[in-house]
């Protein structure tokens, strides 16, 4: 298989919340919600970088659409990593997202692999760690 991973999706329990939380709290550019006109069909997309976009979508529908059961939320089953250029933007961004209703589950430090990193979670409980690693781009 070659990867091709272009979309990543974060099921969520209140979507407008959600779509609200990543465009106006985080900045994120969206269209809204769309696919409202079919059953288990709402869904917000957000360009991430060229060729990669972040979709929200009912952890419901999720559900509904595998044919798996709900099964409670954890936010130790995945992490988005966010990296930035220097440990003051990593400062910068964990601000905006507490200001956006985010909860800070470990403030930014210095990190034992010789980064400066800190971890949020959304209002979903996905968990987010903004990083900066520098020679990031040369690592795997």
């Amino acid at each position: 298989m070659t990867p091709r991973i272009t979309l990543l999706t974060l099921t969520v329990d209140d979507l407008p919340r959600a779509v609200a939380f990543y465009r106006d709290g985080l900045g994120f550019a969206t269209q809204g919600i769309v696919g409202t006109e079919f059953a288990h069909g709402a869904v917000a997309f957000f360009q991430l970088q060229p060729g990669l976009k972040l979709a929200l979508w009912p952890r419901a529908s999720l559900a509904h659409d595998t044919g798996l059961p709900p099964q409670p939320r954890s936010a130790l089953e995945a992490t988005i990593g966010h990296n930035v250029g220097s440990p003051q933007e990593v400062d910068a961004v964990m601000a905006q997202a507490r200001r956006a209703g985010a909860t800070i589950v470990k403030p930014a430090q210095v990190t034992f692999y010789g980064g400066y990193a800190g971890y949020f979670q959304d209002p979903d409980g996905h968990l987010w760690e903004v990083v900066h690693l520098p020679g990031f781009a040369d690592l795997g």
